[in-house]
């Protein structure tokens, strides 16, 4: 009878199996928990490192507004410079027209031709050129006799030319307009008189340069406030002010071939800059 202890047939009991699986199971579970890890530390190393403890809690926004006094590299101070000069207007424009009246349509047009035609030969006469000639409007109306409301009666019709001149001559401006209204007569209606300085190209570049020096002016003192040098320019906008045309007020017909006085006065022209320096 062979005896239970003999080494040669030893068996395996539950307990021994369980003793040898549960450290298998720990080795494992601790390579996980070291693997955990290690991905977490690379993730927090390419996102820029770990964030400390208090900066978990949210983000921190700022609502004030960023300073017009920049660093280096900033936007720098922004000012803007002003400046006018005077000129003397150099145009004078006319508005003319010619009125005339007939029984029947055509006698009132062909009236009207003469007259709007005498003012025109006047015109060009007196240096006035056909590119400063424009016929600005045309027209032809019936006229009645509302003696009786209840029943107007036709008695003709009006016709109504309208011119408008540009005299550049403001010497013989007065002059010209005198002899074109003597030329058409008492057809011709002065509408409107109105003086305009339309060379500008010198002023602007007076006014341009002042106004830059002015707001080199301002961005200097504002320099010295902050106690640092100013610098280059960064940007310039600039905005340009034309002046209008000046009505003259004067009679609204003339029949005579008088000389009409000019005073052509002065106007100004304005231009303002927005200029970006920066500062070292």
């Amino acid at each position: 009878m062979r005896s239970h202890s003999d080494t040669g047939n030893s068996q395996t009991t539950p307990a021994d199996t369980a003793a040898a699986v549960i450290p298998r199971r720990a080795l494992l579970v601790l390579l996980a928990v070291i693997a955990l890890t290690g991905v977490y530390l690379v993730g927090a190393t390419r996102s820029g490192g770990l964030a400390p403890a208090a900066a978990s809690t949210g983000t921190i926004t700022s609502s004030a507004p960023p300073s017009t006094i920049g660093g280096v590299g900033g936007p720098g101070i922004t000012v803007s410079g002003t400046a006018a000069v005077a000129g003397t207007p150099d145009t004078l424009r006319v508005d003319l027209s010619v009125v005339a009246t007939a029984t029947s349509v055509t006698e009132a047009l062909a009236k009207a031709n003469g007259a709007a035609n005498a003012v025109q030969k006047s015109l060009l006469g007196s240096g006035v050129t056909k590119k400063d000639l424009q016929t600005s409007g045309l027209n032809i109306g019936p006229l009645y006799d509302y003696t009786n409301p209840r029943a107007p009666r036709l008695t003709g019709f009006e016709v109504s030319e309208s011119l408008t001149a540009k005299l550049r001559d403001l010497g013989r401006a007065g002059d010209a307009i005198g002899k074109a209204v003597g030329a058409g007569g008492s057809a011709v209606r002065v509408n409107g008189v109105s003086l305009d300085l339309e060379e500008t190209g010198a002023l602007v570049s007076e006014a341009r340069g002042a106004a830059f020096a002015d707001a080199r002016t301002k961005a200097e003192q504002y320099a010295r406030a902050a106690g640092r040098p100013l610098a280059g320019v960064v940007s310039v906008a600039e905005s340009v002010a034309n002046p209008s045309p000046i009505p003259m007020a004067g009679a609204d017909v003339l029949t005579t071939a008088a000389k009409v006085p000019i005073q052509p006065g002065s106007q100004n022209v304005s231009v303002t800059v927005t200029v970006v320096f920066s500062m070292s």
